[in-house]
Parts: structure tokens; C-alpha cells; sequence
């Protein structure tokens, strides 16, 4: 860490032209875990996730639909908050948009084009890749390799490039598109341009970590590093990146695809924490296939968690058990290895259960707190059920005496009668209870 229990992260947040889809969730999920676990171990994290409400994207909407960008923005941008909400994503310390930072873009690229990293044509301003030292770092490959490659990564162009890998940091606006003065001419920032502004202009020098999504790693975060790079300022110092979310076949979830699901409507279809659930039993970086049986299975869970913590809320306070919690830690620092740290919550409610069972109830009460301590520190949040109403007690107590009576079959009516009205029933030795 740049300054000892201080962490600054930068999350490139999205762009405000539609609805936010899965892989927006995953990333911003995955950050949300990462953040919350940080400030669960005591480190206090400033995270900057910023919006960029100006972008080709944003003014072909406009077009299209002839509305002015800036009602498309402030729109997707209220939907995109809410859908963060309905997810229980913690919003970012600072959120700047890219539109308030022009004067700081200009001001930066002016000194790109005065060092002779930059170059203006008669559409922009172009950083040239070619003055910068390890330009490719984030990608693995050379900028022999990668030009060679080709691929999608969008690096080729024409024109008055200097070299095809070039990319804009000023474009040149046509008529009628939204546009700031600079010494180029009215035009607007390029994306990359717009990130490593907002990163260094909040964060500083050197912070901690930069993130995203598998797909920013170039050319996105290439570019931001580069001009940082031309700049003789220091980056980030250490990158994160998370894996795509897939469908069914493995291949990568994207609106061009038109395999996309909204985010608002998987918050509607299903429990809201079944994503989370499922992104903490995936790591990271791999590749997480979202599918209906997967978020029932993982709602499923989440009703047993519920139904634990409904069981275990008669029990009294207590210490939650040291030996569950270091386990915990270790495996969400090897590499923030939440499944891992998912079998360990699920185990340690087995264990709990069993303690309870066996007439152990402090035990249980310090496994049932570590439960409590591990789900806040990745984000799961607990709903503890309704009271159980009086009538539904006294059929458990009817149950409980057809069994003493051998009734098995009077008993077992009742636990049906119970379980159509939508109740969990559970019978040990110690008796039946009863839970939504």
C-alpha cells in the first residue's frame, strides 16, 4: 500500500447509454467483495469508480432516437445507481464525471503534444505508442506482436496516423455534436484520456490498484497507462482484472452477441443476493456462466442461510470462533479465493447446526457468529424470518405428539399441511421446528 492502512483503487465504471447488463454486475460485484473484505480487516479503502457520460456510444444513441445525450445520461445513469442498489453495491467514495474533467484532459494532452508523445490531425490529437517505452505491458505482447495479431482490439486505422496502433486522445466534433473548446478545435476527449485523468487527478501518483473487467485490459488500460507513461507520472501500481461472464456455450456475454440480460430484470426474477452468491462461488477471474438453474440453486442457498440464522437467532451473543475467521482470511488473501471462503461459511453452518443438535449451544453460537462476521465481510446480506404465528406452532406441537404417539401417518399430514403453506419443517430429537 502506497500509505500504510490506506488503500485507493480506481474502477472503471460505465458508460451511460443503456441498461447495465450482467458483466457490468460482475465487475462491479467482484469490487464490491474486494472492497467490503478490505474494510472488514480494518484498512480504510477510497475507491473511485467514475461515470463517462460523453462518448461515440452515447452521442449514436442520440441520433438515433433524436434526444439531446445528456437526457440519455442522466437517465441511464439514475438506472444504473439503482440497479447497484438493488444488488447491494456500496456506492463509490467518489464518483467523477468525465464531462466535469475536461479542462484537465486539455490541460494533460496540451503537455503530451508540447513533449512530442502526441500529435494533432485534421480530425484530433493522437498519442503516438511509438514514443512510449513498453507499450503492450498489459497485453502481454509487443506492439510488434500486437499489430500483427490484428484481432478485434480496434488498433488499426488510416489517415494521418503516424502508426495504425495510434488512438485519439481529442476528437474533433461534427456539426451538431456536443463539444468543448481546446486549442484544437471544439471537439471532445477520448475515452482512455478521460480514465487516467480522473485516476490520477483524485488518487494521485502511484495509487494502489486499478480495475476492471478482462476485456479493459487492452486496449483500455494499455492506453490509460501509456499516457501516464508520456507523462513521466506513476500509474497504478498493481492491476486487477476479472473474468467474463458466458453463456451457456462459453462465449463471452456482450450486446453485439445479443446474448445480454439485463441486470434489472434478474433483479426482479430473482433473490437480488443470488448474484452475488453466484460470483462468490466462482473466482474471479474465471470465466462464470449465468443460468436460471444457477441462480435458483444459489436462492436456494441463500433460504438455507436464512432459515440458519432464523434457527440460531434465539442463541446468545458470543465471540465468533477465531479458528473459522483466520481460515476465512487466508483464503480470500490467496487471491481473493471466495469459493473457497463459500464451502468454509457453508461447513462452519454444518458444524453449528450440529452443535445446536447435540444440546452444544455455545458453540454454536461462536460458529453462528463467525456465519455472521463471514457473510458482512463479503456483502451477503442476512434476512432473519418472520415470527412463526401461534397456529403454526401449535401444529408443530401436534406433530411432535402424533410422533410420541407413533401416529406416523397423522404426523406425517401435518408436515405436509405445513410444508404446502409454505413452511420448512425440521424434526430432531429435541422436537419440530418451523420456518419460512
Amino acid at each position: 500500500m502506497r500509505e500504510p492502512g490506506r488503500l485507493s483503487i480506481y474502477l472503471c465504471g460505465p458508460t451511460v447509454y443503456g441498461p447495465p447488463h450482467l458483466g457490468h454486475g460482475r465487475a462491479t460485484l467482484v469490487y464490491d467483495i474486494l472492497r467490503r473484505y478490505l474494510e472488514w480487516t480494518g484498512i480504510d479503502v477510497r475507491l473511485v469508480s467514475n461515470i463517462t457520460d460523453i462518448d461515440d456510444k452515447i452521442i449514436d444513441r442520440a441520433e438515433r432516437e433524436g434526444r439531446e445525450w445528456s437526457d440519455i445520461t442522466t437517465k441511464c445513469e439514475n438506472i444504473w445507481f439503482r440497479a447497484m442498489e438493488g444488488i447491494d453495491v456500496l456506492r463509490p467514495t467518489d464518483v467523477p464525471h468525465a464531462t466535469e474533467w475536461v479542462d484537465e484532459m486539455v490541460e494533460m494532452i496540451s503537455t503530451l503534444e508540447a513533449s512530442g508523445a502526441a500529435y494533432a490531425t485534421s480530425d484530433g490529437v493522437y498519442l503516438s505508442v511509438e514514443s512510449v517505452e513498453g507499450y503492450g505491458l498489459l497485453a502481454y505482447q509487443s506492439l510488434d506482436d500486437m499489430m500483427a495479431g490484428g484481432g478485434d482490439r480496434e488498433v488499426f486505422g488510416a489517415g494521418e496516423k503516424r502508426h495504425p496502433a495510434d488512438f485519439a486522445l481529442w476528437k474533433l466534433a461534427k456539426p451538431g455534436e456536443p463539444a468543448w473548446e481546446s486549442p484544437w478545435g471544439a471537439g471532445r476527449p477520448g475515452w482512455h484520456s478521460e480514465c487516467v485523468v480522473m485516476s490520477l487527478g483524485l488518487l494521485g501518483d502511484g495509487f494502489d490498484l486499478h480495475c476492471g473487467g478482462q476485456d479493459l485490459r487492452f486496449p483500455h488500460h494499455e492506453n490509460e497507462r501509456a499516457q501516464a507513461v508520456a507523462l513521466g507520472r506513476e500509474f497504478a501500481r498493481h492491476w486487477m482484472h476479472n473474468g467474463f461472464v458466458v453463456d451457456g456455450e462459453g462465449e463471452k456475454m456482450s450486446k453485439s452477441l445479443g446474448n445480454v440480460s439485463n441486470l434489472l430484470d434478474l433483479i426482479e426474477a430473482y433473490d437480488p443476493r443470488a448474484y452475488r452468491m453466484v460470483l462468490l462461488q466462482s473466482h474471479y477471474r474465471s470465466p462464470v456462466g449465468i443460468s436460471a438453474d444457477g441462480l435458483e440453486a444459489a436462492g436456494r442457498s441463500l433460504a438455507g442461510l436464512d432459515s440458519f440464522i432464523s434457527r440460531m437467532s434465539s442463541l446468545a451473543e458470543a465471540d465468533a470462533d477465531a479458528a473459522t475467521l483466520d481460515a476465512f482470511q487466508a483464503a480470500m488473501d490467496d487471491d481473493l479465493d471466495t469459493p473457497k471462503a463459500m464451502a468454509l461459511l457453508f461447513d462452519t453452518m454444518r458444524q453449528a447446526n450440529t452443535a445446536l443438535d447435540n444440546g452444544d449451544a455455545d458453540t454454536a453460537a461462536c460458529l453462528t457468529s463467525a456465519v455472521r462476521d463471514i457473510c458482512g465481510a463479503v456483502g451477503l446480506r442476512l434476512i432473519e424470518q418472520e415470527a412463526v404465528p401461534p397456529d403454526v406452532l401449535a401444529q408443530a406441537a401436534a406433530l411432535d405428539a402424533a410422533r410420541s404417539a407413533k401416529d406416523y401417518d397423522a404426523a406425517d399430514s401435518i408436515r405436509k399441511e405445513l410444508q404446502d403453506a409454505g413452511w420448512q419443517v425440521e424434526t430432531t430429537r429435541d422436537g419440530t421446528t418451523v420456518r419460512r
